[in-house]
């Protein structure tokens, strides 16, 4: 196998393993800061407690990213500033993101990594890097199932139209 030795660590991380790598890192980033900043808005305590793991889920998942490029020497994406902490109070209710909308943005945003993460899964070719991104997926279909419960618990889900079958009436 050559360079491809069965240590994975060993192993030099491909072109699109690099730029994967690289591009989860600067995501995570700014997904963390858009979390900050959400949290400022949201009013209800359980989405505010969501939030708060999601930003933990968010810093972990970038300090293991960031870890990995260093260790191979590559420039890492630059982080954006820590959002400053705001009452809730301090934003006018025009200005402010209501906690629905929040939740759906996190939702949506959780998915949109989900797929991402499976991306990653399919292309690396070092077993280790292909598994860290198969934990992040498995952590984040946690965190949206929580995420899908707390909005119907809420009443803040909006389902699409529903599909019911309606039995015709016989003609006869």
């Amino acid at each position: 196998m050559g360079i491809l030795s069965g240590a994975p660590k060993n192993e030099p991380l491909h072109y699109g393993e690099i730029y994967g790598v690289w591009s989860a890192l600067l995501k995570a980033k700014s997904a963390i800061a858009a979390n900050q900043t959400l949290l400022n808005h949201a009013g209800d305590r359980e989405l505010r407690q969501l939030i708060e793991e999601a930003i933990k889920m968010g810093q972990s998942d970038a300090r293991q990213l960031e870890e990995l490029l260093i260790e191979h020497q590559i420039q890492v994406p630059p982080s954006p500033p820590a959002r400053a902490k705001a009452s809730i109070d301090q934003i006018p209710d025009g200005a402010r993101f209501q906690d629905p909308e929040i939740i759906a943005s996190i939702a949506a945003s959780t998915g949109t990594a989900m797929t991402a993460d499976s991306q990653m899964i399919a292309q690396c070719i070092r077993e280790d890097v292909g598994l860290m991104f198969a934990q992040f997926h498995t952590e984040k279909v946690a965190f949206a199932a929580k995420t899908l419960r707390l909005s119907k618990e809420k009443g803040w889900l909006i389902p699409p139209p529903l599909y019911q079958i309606k039995e015709m009436a016989h003609q006869g």
